[in-house]
């Protein structure tokens, strides 16, 4: 099954108009005809099943025949991650996390950041195709960058974790973390978290945590926590 998005699509919706890029691609690249069946989804846990009315490469027009509700997560979790300093890791980063499990994104700007811009756009862009290649009916939420002082000063419901290499007591995220609420796990840069990130963290009720004995890059750690969350919802 392939699976094309729409956001605009809800469950009383009858018809579909692809846009020029789309057509082109149902018509010339997967040859699809009149009469033929797409999968369609609104990232929002709907799939719609569309019959193709009219089909040429600058616009097909498709009629929803039935939809369905796809299993949202078992649990809701939220990584704030420090972009890095080569963009396609953390481009990699989202695609992958966006495959395995994921609910929510937060860019923090910190201390020791070395890329403070991003192309929001094109990162939606990827969580998009992630979204779609692994046939998930739910968007992750990409939020705005945000420095790490006024993220850390915002009020966050569930359990919260920070994941830095400074010497001092943490616990295993994989002992400690719950299944039975929303969670949110801080990874710094390459450069780790400041001292005073780390105290702010702390003060603010986030448990320091460890992710294995391994130091690990940014988007490393950050997809080895989005899988250990996974993998205790199993």
């Amino acid at each position: 099954m392939q699976l094309f998005f729409n956001q605009d699509l809800h469950e009383t919706s009858e018809t579909i108009t692809f846009n020029k890029e789309e057509s082109r691609h149902i018509y010339r690249v997967l040859r699809k005809r009149p009469g033929d069946k797409l999968h369609i989804t609104n990232g929002k846990g709907w799939i719609f099943e569309a019959e193709l009315l009219a089909v040429d490469q600058k616009s097909v027009l498709a009629r929803l025949v039935s939809r369905s509700v796809q299993s949202a997560l078992s649990y809701e979790l939220h990584m704030a991650v420090a972009p890095t300093k080569n963009n396609d890791r953390f481009e990699w980063f989202l695609e992958k996390a966006t495959e395995i499990g994921i609910s929510e994104i937060t860019p923090i700007i910190c201390e020791q950041s070395e890329r403070k811009v991003l192309k929001k756009e094109r990162l939606d862009r990827i969580i998009l195709s992630a979204m779609k290649q692994s046939l998930k009916a739910y968007k992750p939420q990409l939020n705005d960058p945000i420095s790490f002082n006024a993220f850390i000063s915002k009020q966050h419901p569930g359990q919260k974790y920070i994941a830095h290499c400074h010497q001092g007591p943490k616990h295993s995220l994989l002992k400690e973390a719950k299944s039975s609420e929303p969670l949110l796990i801080l990874i710094g840069p390459e450069g780790d978290f400041s001292v005073k990130e780390i105290e702010m963290a702390v003060n603010q009720g986030f448990i320091p945590i460890t992710l294995g004995s391994a130091r690990l890059r940014t988007e490393t750690a950050a997809l080895a926590a989005c899988h250990t969350i996974a993998l205790i919802n199993e």
